[in-house]
């Protein structure tokens, strides 16, 4: 029960994700292996009986070598498109569930403080997205089709040698569901510890691995590489390690699925013997016996790839787990749209950082009319930036509530991708054309400089942008920005470590193509105050006062600011 506790919230979404099409593989998987054993017991009752026929002149005439040679032919024909169909159908089920379950577990992460999240644990968060759920394609592919076919064949097998004895087909299906089956989870017992260790070592590889390779220059300085190296050869070692007791295993359980096969042989031709020799079945339906007996344990030795990847398989789901069943946090807030005329309403909000327990902002009460612009001042550490990831979500309130308008946030970083111009522009708009794209870099001050690049828009950019100077970082930035076409946008000290003649180039554009938009500035720079109508200065996670253009106060507050 504990088990099905921790794998249910994984189990049921992956079941529920394609129900028909995985029912459809599992049921095609079972037919292959029921034509198979139907296809090699028929041959072999066909060429006994066709043998014993040839014996005798009169029998040889009468004897009907047709029906059993178009069953022939049509099993081994139905076997193979079968074979195909079930390939395809399964692969192609499991493809689609393990997408659905990332793009579940990615949504997951979508969530207030995502961001921190991945930057703090970069290589195990995609290890979850990648090798996680990549393991999960056993639960279905190795273990659940395997065992549904092996089971298929124990009773078919029970059920054909019941015909002929039914004390003899109850034995032969009991034993093969007891020995088959047991076998596997005998060995994926066994191999669970060993195949627990390879996924940490995988893990720990691939993690090592990146460290050295994003990071080899500041290895090198701190004097490290040669211990990164050791590290990164140790966690092979392990991996090395783990490969040979599965491998081991693997070897073991086939020897064992082996002997099960040999005896079964054994045990079905000295029973199908005598009851020849009772004269109650005839060498045919005996040799159909053999055959079918004989096949019936290769589709448990299927489970021997599933046994031995078990352990690596519920690692994954109970890693999963918490993620697949955290449902959205129930806080306080209430979320919405403001009022008429109204770009933000926030009342009463408090919230902390995570893992602390001191509230980095205290009941902030702010409204924003549509249209306005606003700029958040104060020493560092009072809350600006706080402020701008709760309006957004980023930070979840634990009381209080906030009704803004669809709106985007321009952070104090430029986050940029290793991929084209293009395709960076397009975050904000997936259905931005190249028109709207210059358009956009038009606006931005920097459509010359891409034009003079030799690929314009698909010129490539390295890892954060990698190719591109601060200025022009940031002008891609306020591209994508525009690009984003919301009537609110919020920004995190946009000019922030660029020069003087290019902040101000920037802010001139950002005031111009600002224009009936809401904009809401974290700032400590005179430069971007300079754009507000309305100061609010915040002092220890609260607002202090709002200040309004055209008052001394306004003009005392903006003085205080640091220059360019």
């Amino acid at each position: 029960m504990k088990l099905w506790r921790d794998l249910r919230p994984v189990i049921v979404p992956f079941l529920a994700a394609e129900p028909g099409r995985l029912a459809l593989g599992a049921a095609m998987a079972a037919l292959t292996v029921l034509m198979g054993m139907a296809l090699l017991g028929l041959s072999g009752w066909f060429i006994t009986a066709t043998a014993i026929a040839g014996l005798n002149a009169l029998t040889a005439i009468r004897f009907d070598v047709f029906m059993p040679s178009a069953g022939i032919r049509l099993l081994a024909l139905g076997r193979t498109a079968s074979r195909y169909g079930e390939r395809l159908v399964t692969h192609d089920a499991t493809f689609a569930v393990l997408a659905a379950l990332r793009e579940r577990l990615f949504r997951g992460w979508a969530r207030p403080d995502a961001a921190r999240q991945l930057l703090a644990r970069p290589a195990r968060l995609l290890f979850r997205l990648t090798a996680d759920i990549d393991a999960l394609e056993s639960l279905y592919l190795r273990m659940l089709v395997p065992g549904g076919a092996a089971l298929g064949a124990a009773l078919f097998a029970g059920i054909v040698l019941g015909f002929m004895s039914p004390w003899m087909g109850v034995a032969l299906a009991l034993w093969l569901i007891g020995a088959g089956w047991g076998i596997a989870l005998l060995a994926a017992a066994r191999a669970q510890p060993a195949a627990v260790r390879r996924a940490q070592a995988m893990e720990a590889l691939r993690a090592r691995a990146v460290d050295l390779m994003a990071g080899q220059t500041d290895l090198v300085m701190a004097g490290r590489i040669d211990a990164q190296r050791e590290a990164l050869a140790a966690a092979d070692r392990h991996l090395a390690q783990a490969d040979l007791v599965l491998n081991r295993l693997e070897a073991g359980t086939g020897m064992a699925y082996g002997m099960a096969g040999t005896l079964t042989l054994a045990v079905v031709l000295i029973a199908a013997g005598w009851l020849v020799g009772e004269g109650s079945i005839g060498a045919p339906a005996a040799a159909l016996a053999l055959l079918v007996a004989l096949t019936a344990v290769e589709p448990f030795a299927a489970l021997r790839r599933g046994a031995l990847e078990a352990g690596r398989a519920l690692l994954a789901a109970r890693r999963l787990a918490p993620r697949m069943a955290q449902q959205e946090a129930q806080v306080s807030a209430v979320t919405g749209m403001p009022g008429e005329g109204h770009a933000l309403q926030l009342t009463g909000a408090t919230a902390a950082h995570p893992g602390s327990r001191t509230a980095a902002l205290h009941k902030v009460s702010l409204i924003l009319s549509a249209g306005e612009r606003v700029a958040l001042i104060g020493p560092s550490g009072a809350g600006k930036s706080t402020l701008l990831a709760a309006l957004t979500g980023e930070l979840p309130l634990q009381s209080g509530s906030v009704l803004v308008q669809p709106h985007c946030l321009l952070t104090q970083r430029t986050e940029l991708f290793q991929d084209s111009l293009r395709d960076n522009l397009r975050l904000a708009d997936p259905d931005a054309d190249d028109a709207q794209i210059w358009s956009a870099l038009q606006a931005a001050g920097l459509a010359q400089e891409v034009k003079a690049m030799a690929s314009g828009l698909d010129t490539r950019l390295g890892e954060g942008g990698l190719g591109l100077s601060g200025g022009q970082s940031r002008r891609l930035a306020l591209a994508r920005l525009l690009l984003r076409n919301v009537p609110f946008w919020l920004m995190d000290e946009p000019t922030e470590a660029l020069d003087t003649a290019t902040a101000h180039d920037v802010l001139q554009r950002l005031e111009v193509e600002a224009a009936g938009r809401t904009l809401l500035i974290a700032t400590h720079l005179r430069r971007e105050a300079a754009l507000a109508d309305r100061l609010v200065c915040m002092k220890e996670g609260r607002i202090s006062v709002n200040l309004k253009r055209g008052t001394p106060a306004f003009d005392a507050a903006l003085s205080t600011l640091r220059p360019d």
